[in-house]
């Protein structure tokens, strides 16, 4: 195989993703050809584990430490398996897994950003090649360290009228802005706290761990002038 059939050939990769919320970890297959080509596949949400929840909030800001590294990964590695069983045996091996670890502390207007998670304990784990630390080039190049979702979102909305924003309400928002012509318009940023705070709210009022199914802001009314 030549290195123009490599880079433009198909791969079925396998996605991490545990976000600002601690709810859990998200996994996903996706095949694409790294460009416009992206096939959703199988995906499922891993909750953590109380206990693992909890010592991940009490390192938010600080280092962590190698034994919460190790069960960070190894919880990773179960999620792993558990997508592939779902996805069940017509589904080829991943070529790869994107690893995005789980972050501790982030300000890149210092460029600063600090995560755990060890992507050659996963590649031992799993048997599967591992890319990981995706934030630290991007900072390096002066972006806000979230290089991989405006890729996604232009790959996604290829089709849709342009110019367009996409918004991705997590526990933290960001907005993607697509221009009029093609992937180089691409604008990304952070707009500030989003489910973090209502989480941070139910979790001190109810010991829950989220507004589950959204059923508090569905009771709420609209501040319009706020809006």
């Amino acid at each position: 195989m030549n290195r123009a059939d490599k880079d433009t050939r198909r791969l079925l990769a396998l996605g991490l993703m545990s976000g600002t919320s601690l709810d859990g970890i998200d996994a996903a297959l996706v095949e694409t050809d790294g460009d416009g080509h992206v096939a959703c596949g199988a995906a499922l949400t891993v909750p953590y584990a109380a206990a693992l929840r909890d010592r991940l909030r009490g390192a938010l800001g600080g280092r962590g430490g190698a034994a919460l590294e190790a069960a960070l990964t190894r919880a990773h590695a179960a999620a792993v398996e558990r997508l592939r069983a779902a996805a069940g045996p017509g589904v080829g091996r991943p070529d790869v897994i994107g690893f995005h670890g789980h972050t501790l502390l982030h300000q890149p207007r210092r460029g600063l950003s600090r995560r755990i998670g060890d992507g050659a304990q996963l590649a031992r784990l799993t048997g599967i090649e591992v890319v990981d630390d995706f934030r630290r080039a991007d900072l390096e190049a002066g972006g806000q360290g979230a290089p991989l979702a405006p890729v996604f979102h232009a790959a996604m909305s290829r089709r849709l009228p342009r110019p367009l924003a996409v918004l991705n309400l997590g526990g933290v928002a960001n907005v993607t802005w697509i221009g009029d012509d093609d992937e180089a318009a691409l604008i990304a940023f952070d707009t500030g706290p989003g489910n973090a705070l209502i989480d941070d709210w139910v979790r001190a009022h109810t010991g829950s761990a989220l507004d589950r199914d959204g059923a508090l802001a569905a009771a709420g009314q609209v501040d319009e002038p706020a809006l």
